[in-house]
């Protein structure tokens, strides 16, 4: 006979009074070239409930995270992207103030 232990996974409540569990969904694992995995990945930690997930240019994530986001709201598993709390690193090579707008532009894309 098994048994379950459940968790507690603490939530916090930023300005936005939305409230976001502490743990997100890192990104940073994610291979280029299997982006349908990736967004299927995403699309399931959605069902989870996650709602923070953790992302930058350099991982090369953001094409399938931002599909699926596209797709959940499409399916009505959440009703708004203000659900969800995406964050991403400025890199080290757009640090120049020319090249902040500019990187950050491209990852919002």
């Amino acid at each position: 006979m098994s048994s379950t232990t459940q968790l507690a996974i603490l939530n916090v409540v930023p300005q936005s009074s939305f409230s976001m569990l502490v743990i997100g969904f890192g990104t940073a694992a994610f291979e280029t070239d299997e982006g349908d995995v990736h967004k299927l990945a995403v699309m399931e930690a959605i069902k989870l409930d996650y709602r923070h997930f953790d992302t930058a240019s350099i991982y090369g994530s953001e094409q399938a995270l931002g599909e699926a986001i596209v797709e959940v709201l499409k399916l009505g598993l959440i009703s708004s992207r203000d659900e969800l709390f995406i964050t991403f690193k400025l890199w080290l090579s757009d640090n120049h103030p020319d090249l902040v707008l500019p990187a950050l532009c491209k990852s919002l894309q």
